[in-house]
């Protein structure tokens, strides 16, 4: 496994071994936002369930081509919204509100701005054809069709679509639990004074963010030195924690590296070292039945291994139809070297300008967290490849 992985059977890898889990639960929708549907959904009811105004007017009774402007409509009802009203006989008209049933007999609403006000009723100035501004029973949504698919990540326009329809709660997956191990002797926890040679711990900080981002839940988060007993132990303890284990540091070929090592004997390791820059040392395995991603330690690496590796696997574990993430195309202002692997370099995207246009961050380190809080986005850059300005590139959103 010494050999550098590519990225794409890295992604067609992690995509075969990936596997939903299994609980469900049922949840309000006030509580369902960013959820996982775990159902296909169907509508009970029409939408709308009846024939109503799409405009503030007058309801009419109209035979086909019969001709309305400059005639003069005694007003027989007023239907507000929430009503239908009376039966609308020919040649009356009855004043109408948005949303407002249609009632029985009409078949036509004349806006309100093309009528005008009448001692005996309204006067209409155009000719109207039967079936205008009328938003008939089921535009929007029929009975027994349906609107939402198991696998779906729930957005707002879900939540307003699900109570449209009568629903007041839908079952989802429940959020996957991810367990967070940082490794290395030099790490100590925020606010805690440093010493020489200590660094704080940002990486389980930094996973975290990303972890809850995705609906998902961080657990047992766990800051360990570089000790190989020490190692195997929190890797256990993890796994039974969690739906996945994911690490920071300890998976490159340093003597004091030694998580790739205590997964080998507590586990297996499926993949090793994948040929991207920044994050080249990254693990795949399995803690017992718990699958486990085991990334670089410096910061930088570790964001973007999550992001292009972890991410997606995690997601279509969570049950997600759609575990890759949009890119979108920009062009290139700068110049950037070829390297022998996949680069994603942290870039800031304008959009205001008629087509994106992607700037480089200055200093492309792994080790420059603070670039991440500039970038908005990760240029791909594809293996040999080497950029001149103006050439177009995948673009990965942050």
């Amino acid at each position: 496994m010494s050999k550098l992985v590519p990225l794409e059977d890295v992604h067609a890898a992690l995509r075969a071994r990936a596997k939903c889990i299994d609980e469900t639960e049922t949840v309000s929708l006030t509580n369902a936002l960013n959820r996982i549907c775990a159902e296909d959904i169907a509508s009970r009811i029409d939408v709308p369930p009846d024939d109503n105004s799409a405009m503030d007017g007058y309801a009419l009774a109209l035979t086909p081509d019969e001709k309305t402007a400059d005639r003069v409509f005694p007003v027989s009802d007023r239907i507000v919204a929430g009503s239908v009203g009376s039966p609308l006989a020919a040649g009356k008209a009855a004043r109408i509100f948005t949303g407002a049933g249609i009632p029985p007999g009409a078949n036509t609403v004349v806006k309100q701005e093309d009528t005008s006000q009448e001692s005996d009723g309204i006067r209409i100035n155009v000719d109207v054809a039967t079936g205008e501004n009328i938003r008939p029973r089921g535009q929007d949504i029929k009975a027994g069709s349906r609107i939402m698919e198991c696998g779906t990540r729930i957005a707002p326009q879900h939540l307003g679509l699900l109570a449209s329809v009568g629903r007041a709660e839908v079952e989802t997956y429940r959020p996957l639990r991810v367990a967070i191990i940082a490794t290395g002797s030099e790490l100590i926890q925020p606010p805690t004074e440093l010493r020489p040679g200590q660094i704080y711990n940002s990486n389980s900080y930094l996973l975290a963010g990303l972890i809850h981002r995705l609906g998902m839940e961080p657990v047992q988060s766990i800051n360990i030195g570089d000790d190989p007993q020490a190692t195997r132990d929190a890797l256990v303890s993890a796994a039974g924690a969690a739906d996945c284990v994911v690490t920071s540091g300890g998976v490159s070929v340093g003597d004091e590296d030694y998580v790739k090592t205590a997964v080998e004997e507590v586990g297996h390791l499926d993949l090793w070292r994948i040929a991207i820059r920044p994050g080249k040392p990254v693990a795949f395995g399995s803690i017992g039945e718990t699958p486990f991603f085991g990334l670089p330690g410096n910061p930088v690496s570790c964001f973007v291994t999550f992001l292009i590796v972890a991410r997606p696997y995690l997601i279509a574990m969570q049950g997600c139809s759609e575990p890759v993430s949009a890119t979108y195309h920009a062009r290139a202002d700068f110049d950037y070297p070829s390297a022998s692997v996949c680069q994603f370099i942290r870039v800031r995207v304008d959009s205001s300008e008629t087509e994106p246009t992607a700037v480089v961050f200055p200093n492309q380190s792994s080790g420059v967290l603070s670039s991440l809080t500039w970038a908005n986005a990760l240029a791909e850059i594809d293996a040999d490849q080497a950029v001149r300005k103006g050439d177009v590139l995948k673009i990965h959103p942050l």
